[in-house]
C-alpha cells in the first residue's frame, strides 16, 4: 500500500482548522511534515490551538512534525522558512496552502461600500498573496528535483457568494491561480490543483453553532476527512493528471475511498 514515508510536506496554517486536519491526515501516512502558524506557545501538555499540539497529535498519528512560527505576510520570514527545509530536508514533495485570516462563521460582514478599504489587506494579502509567494519559493525546489504537487485551499465561496465580496474575490483567484501555476509547471513534473472542501467542523464552526442555538452538525466534515483527501492525492501516482484541476473533497472519496476517522470502509 503507497504511504508518505520518506516524503516531504509544507502545510501552512496549522495551528488549527482544516490545516491541522490536513496535517493529521498527512501524518497517518507518515510523512515529514513541516506546520507553520503564528501561535507558538511551547507548554506542557501543549495549549489547543498551537503549533505545539498540531505538532504533538501529528507524532502520535505517526507523522514526523516540525513545527516552525512564521507570519505569512512576512516575505522574509517565509523566504527563511523554505532555506531551512532545503537544508535540513533537501526537498519538498508537497506544499498545501491553508493559511487564511478567515471571517467568524455565520457573522454579519459589512457589505463592500461600508467597510473599511483595508478588508482587502486583511483578508487578500496573507491568503491569496501569501499562496503565491509560498508556491513561488516551493515550486523553486520541487522544479528542481523533478516531481511535486501544489495544493491551494479554497472554498466554495470561489463559486458564490460567500461572506462578503474580496472573500469570494480571493478564493476565485486561488483556483485560477493553481490552474494557471499547473501549466507552466507541466513540463517539470509538478503538479498544482485546487482543493474545496465542503462545510468543515473546524473550532470556530462548532463554536458559532453553539452560540447560534444550534447543536454541532453531524454532517459537517471532520478537518481530517480533508486532510486523508489530501494525502490520497499526494499519493497517486498519475497526480499530474489532475493538475491545474479544483476538486471537491466530497468527489474526491468517490475515487480514493477515504473515510472520515471512525467511519473507516472495510
Amino acid at each position: 500500500m503507497a504511504d508518505l514515508r520518506g516524503k516531504v510536506a509544507l502545510v501552512t496554517g496549522a495551528s488549527r482548522g482544516v490545516g491541522r486536519g490536513i496535517a493529521e491526515g498527512l501524518a497517518e501516512a507518515g510523512a515529514t511534515i513541516y506546520l507553520t502558524g503564528r501561535s507558538s506557545t511551547p507548554a506542557e501538555p501543549p495549549e489547543p490551538g498551537t503549533l505545539q499540539s498540531t505538532a504533538a497529535e501529528v507524532a502520535a498519528l505517526g507523522g514526523q512534525p516540525i513545527p516552525v512560527a512564521v507570519d505569512h505576510a512576512d516575505d522574509l520570514a517565509v523566504a527563511g522558512l523554505f532555506r531551512r527545509i532545503e537544508a535540513e530536508s533537501g526537498r519538498l514533495d508537497l506544499l498545501v496552502n491553508n493559511a487564511y485570516p478567515r471571517p467568524r462563521p455565520g457573522s454579519r460582514q459589512p457589505r463592500f461600500w461600508e467597510a473599511p478599504l483595508s478588508v482587502w489587506d486583511d483578508l487578500a494579502v496573507v491568503g491569496l498573496r501569501g499562496y503565491y509567494v509560498t508556491a513561488a519559493l516551493g515550486a523553486r525546489l520541487m522544479v528542481e528535483q523533478g516531481s511535486g504537487l501544489i495544493v491551494n485551499v479554497s472554498s466554495a465561496g470561489g463559486d458564490d457568494y460567500t461572506l462578503n465580496t474580496v472573500y469570494g474575490v480571493s478564493k476565485a483567484g486561488t483556483d485560477r491561480m493553481a490552474r494557471d501555476m499547473a501549466r507552466e509547471l507541466e513540463a517539470h513534473g509538478v503538479a498544482a490543483l485546487a482543493l474545496v472542501p465542503g462545510p468543515v467542523r473546524t473550532e470556530a464552526a462548532v463554536e458559532a453553532l453553539v452560540e447560534g442555538g444550534g447543536q454541532p452538525a453531524l454532517r459537517l466534515q471532520s478537518p481530517r476527512y480533508v486532510g486523508r483527501s489530501v494525502a490520497a492525492l499526494a499519493m497517486d501516482p498519475d497526480i499530474m493528471e489532475k493538475s491545474g484541476g479544483r476538486y471537491r473533497v466530497d468527489e474526491l472519496v468517490r475515487e480514493y475511498r477515504f473515510a472520515e476517522p471512525g467511519r473507516e470502509l472495510a
